[in-house]
């Protein structure tokens, strides 16, 4: 037998733990649907029929990564909550621990937010009552901390505080890990301090510039099927939705659908156009209609809120089908959320002159996904001051106060 002088290649003993690393990190690139098992087995160096020694598919995969990620949410929480202190400090603890959990885990962050959807019912359910469970957890702490706090109120804060923390899915700033940590510990800390009216009572939101077309039998059908396929992607995702589908859903039937638009991706390109456009209007009005910066920063805040309200949950559909735009439409739709984002960031850094440029993007990200996230979660969203009280959430992010 002749000797090579080689070892003979080992398997492992992490390598389910690596395929998993690989393919959350592939998800958030590029989207659930636009990545292969062999793109997975590839990006951990083994091939396609190795992945299935592990697991039975993509989905499994997600949901692997999805649950382990929630594991390791409950043992931070569990072991800083545990620790030794005042209600206040044990709070404090478990703020820092979930701020260093975001920013490493900032990958599995991403899918938590938009991926979850393509598990099965089984799987989602299993989510939901796990991440019902450790908010419930976060809540009786925070109560203890504040001392009085309703248990409702309770609840709408733990959630904007989670918000905080799933804001770093949503950027790609670059800045020192700790510093991150430390900043994002320090957003949601001023989230779970929040009081009513935050915002002066001249800031609050007052009637909306944009005014929703009326559902009437005039209204045009280019703009019932835009509806029909926004409701659509929102419950289902982009691609489990066919043109068939929208047109169904809009009572449009058979081929005339494609008079008004060529096809999915042409609707969902002029979703986006369509935000964006309300986005630039509303927020100049409230800029131009502000007396000084720091009034102007409220008002953008309240006329965010407005839009999202009032967009039927267009805000978050778009951004969890990013990937899904033609390539030129999707580097377009970036240049212009980067702008949007930009005019947040300048006023903050008005307002607030000491904070660096990196500083103010991670807090105006920050307040941007508790509006969004809080926006389309039914049990938050039917609060009867809603509007109000996530126009005064997002001011306190951005001013900590």
């Amino acid at each position: 037998m002749t000797q090579t002088g080689r070892a003979p290649a080992r398997r492992p003993r992490n390598r389910k733990a690596q395929l998993a690393e690989s393919a959350a990190e592939l998800f958030r690139k590029h989207g659930y649907h636009q990545v292969s098992v062999n793109d997975i087995a590839a990006a951990a160096g083994v091939t396609g029929p190795a992945v299935y020694r592990h697991f039975r598919g993509k989905q499994d995969i997600l949901a692997h990564v999805l649950l382990s990620g929630m594991d390791t949410f409950g043992l931070v929480t569990e072991e800083a909550l545990a620790t030794q202190g005042t209600a206040d400090e044990q709070l404090a603890e478990l703020l820092r621990a979930m701020a260093a959990l975001a920013v490493e885990r900032r990958e599995v962050t991403a899918l938590w937010r938009w991926e979850g959807r393509h598990l099965d019912r089984a799987d989602q359910t299993k989510i939901r009552h796990r991440g019902g469970e450790l908010m419930a957890q976060w809540g009786i702490a925070l109560r203890d901390a504040r001392l009085g706090l309703p248990k409702a109120e309770a609840e709408l804060l733990c959630w904007a505080a989670l918000s905080v923390f799933g804001s770093v899915s949503v950027h790609h700033v670059s800045t020192p890990r700790k510093r991150f940590e430390t900043r994002l510990a320090e957003l949601a800390r001023a989230v779970l301090g929040w009081v009513p009216r935050a915002v002066a009572p001249e800031v609050a939101p007052r009637p909306p510039a944009w005014q929703p077309v009326p559902v009437l039998p005039s209204t045009s059908r280019r703009e019932e099927l835009l509806s029909a396929a926004i409701r659509l992607f929102r419950d289902r995702g982009y691609h489990a939705v066919s043109m068939e589908d929208i047109g169904a859903e809009a009572g449009i039937a058979g081929p005339s659908i494609y008079r008004y638009f060529p096809g999915k991706s042409a609707i969902l390109v002029a979703a986006g156009y369509r935000m964006a456009d309300r986005l630039d209007r509303t927020a100049g009005i409230a800029i131009d209609e502000a007396t000084d910066p720091h009034d102007a920063l409220a008002r953008l805040a309240a006329s965010y809120v407005d839009t999202v309200l009032r967009s039927d949950n267009l805000m978050a559909t778009f951004a969890g089908e990013l990937a899904n735009l033609p390539d030129r439409d999707r580097k377009e739709m970036v240049r212009v959320q980067r702008e949007y984002v930009a005019q947040w960031v300048n006023l903050m850094r008005t307002v607030s002159p000491e904070l660096s440029e990196p500083d103010a993007r991670i807090t105006v990200h920050a307040a941007l996904t508790v509006v969004n996230d809080l926006a389309r979660t039914p049990r938050i969203v039917a609060r009867p001051r809603i509007a109000a009280e996530l126009a005064e959430l997002a001011f306190t992010v951005l001013v900590r106060r």
